[in-house]
């Protein structure tokens, strides 16, 4: 017996699973790449849900159909900032929390010059979903777990990131990450009641902004412009770039 498995936090579906196994399943996801919402019955996928329960839609597929919904796009793309947008979505696609600079810098890039589905795409195409999750494993949140060769630094950063069923994702739009990632180094682990909003010492850091082939302050011709940006600045500088042709090679914390 048993068409679907569940391990502490990993929930697989099978061929064999029941209805009751896939409405499961689909609360799973939710739950897990939406962070914790309450969702309406007008909000739900109903065809890609239909799609699950028929097998002609993997659990990946539909992972990804949630990602690129309307309810993801608004509520984390367009009303978070760039890093907090950034920083869920390693949570919510990959289970972690990012590990570098050059992580978060490289699908900040990816998302001004290629657009927010390629964005989505880059995780669940990536070689660590696929190894890690598969076609039918629900994503869960392994960074607030025991793995081999795990650090502190990334249960910190995680704890940071999800603080239980009882913290909606949206509900925060600054980066929680912005500082300790910038510098390389541990989240102090906060008591449950702390103000999460990412406000105050983060986002008081200055940064550097490399951007390349700008045409901003046109007819100026200089391949190379950096930015020193405060970290409450960050998202209207990214989107004045944005609006030019520059293109984004690093973002780094000035010391």
């Amino acid at each position: 017996m048993g068409s679907i498995v569940i391990n502490s936090n990993r929930l697989e579906l099978w061929s064999s699973s029941s209805q009751e196994d896939v409405d499961s399943v689909i609360r799973a996801v939710y739950r897990q790449v939406l962070g914790n919402p309450h969702v309406m019955e007008s909000e739900r996928l109903v065809v890609a849900e239909s799609q699950l329960s028929d097998r002609s839609l993997s659990v990946r597929e539909f992972v990804r159909t949630v990602g690129k919904s309307d309810f993801y796009r608004s509520r984390y793309f367009e009303k978070c900032a760039p890093y907090r947008f950034v920083e869920l979505n390693f949570m919510h696609f990959l289970g972690r929390p990012p590990q570098s600079q050059a992580e978060i810098s490289e699908h900040i890039v990816r998302c001004i010059e290629q657009g927010y589905d390629a964005e989505i795409d880059s995780y669940i195409d990536s070689d660590e979903y696929q190894s890690t999750f598969g076609e039918n494993l629900v994503p869960y949140n392994r960074g607030a777990m025991t793995e081999t060769g795990q650090s502190q630094v990334t249960y910190n950063r995680m704890f940071a990131l999800d603080r239980g069923n009882s913290q909606v994702s949206s509900a925060v739009k600054s980066s929680n990450l912005l500082y300790a990632v910038a510098t390389n180094t541990s989240n102090k682990i906060a008591p449950a009641s702390t103000n999460l909003g990412g406000s105050g010492e983060a986002n008081q850091k200055t940064f550097k902004i490399l951007v390349q082939g700008s045409k901003f302050d046109s007819p100026r011709r200089s391949s190379t412009t950096t930015y020193l940006v405060a970290g409450d600045n960050m998202t209207s500088q990214i989107q004045r770039i944005n609006r030019t042709s520059g293109k984004i090679v690093s973002i780094t914390e000035v010391v």
